[in-house]
């Protein structure tokens, strides 16, 4: 499976903002983008006028980055959004908000999209019953997230029990039983990502 390996810090301060990858860091002061908050690189602290091309793929790159795809994976999913009934835009971003790895991060089960990733990947969780190793696994209405019996004695998922998670209208979680359910698909308000996917409509569009 092809992924990202290189310093995630990088492309937050690339996109200029956070794209909260490496979990409770990004919320100290430790973040690379509190301490550089300027782009990588030799030339990253000069002036750049940006095109409108130059806008939309930083629009599209952003988003990405914040779920974790690549580009090939990124393109068929907004390929799929497009021949689905809708807002092509609005269809992409709830597309990306109901993949596996993103509903157990947006159900606190996993303190980044990245951990989510890997937690799914190595088997920790069940969607009604059976397991799912598969990150891009679309939930859907009514589906029932569970943390493996095996895997609930683990550090890990113990401290979540003493934890206050705060989570989207869209999903509801039982902290004790670890597990959480899916009430309804997003809509375009309840999704917090700072995206303008109008932007990346467009790009693609060209």
């Amino acid at each position: 499976m092809a992924r990202y390996t290189e310093a995630v810090c990088r492309l937050c301060r690339r996109e200029g903002t956070k794209l909260f990858l490496k979990g409770d860091r990004c919320y100290s002061p430790k973040c690379a983008l509190e301490r550089r908050n300027y782009a990588p690189g030799q030339h990253g602290q000069g002036r750049k006028k940006t095109s409108d091309y130059g806008l939309q793929l930083r629009e599209k790159q952003k988003a990405k980055r914040f779920y974790g795809l690549l580009e090939k994976q990124f393109h068929n999913t907004f390929l799929k959004a497009a021949k689905r009934k809708g807002i092509t835009g609005e269809n992409l971003l709830i597309m990306l908000e109901t993949r596996l790895d993103n509903t157990v991060f947006r159900m606190g089960l996993a303190s980044s999209r990245k951990e989510a990733r890997q937690l799914v990947n190595h088997g920790h969780f069940t969607v009604n019953g059976r397991k799912v190793d598969i990150p891009s696994y679309e939930v859907s209405v009514g589906d029932k997230i569970t943390v493996k019996k095996r895997s609930q004695s683990s550090p890990k998922f113990k401290e979540l029990k003493d934890m206050q998670i705060t989570v989207p209208p869209w999903v509801s979680v039982d902290v004790e039983k670890l597990e959480g359910t899916v009430l309804s698909l997003p809509t375009r308000e309840e999704i917090d990502t700072p995206i303008e996917e109008h932007l990346i409509v467009e790009l693609y569009s060209k």
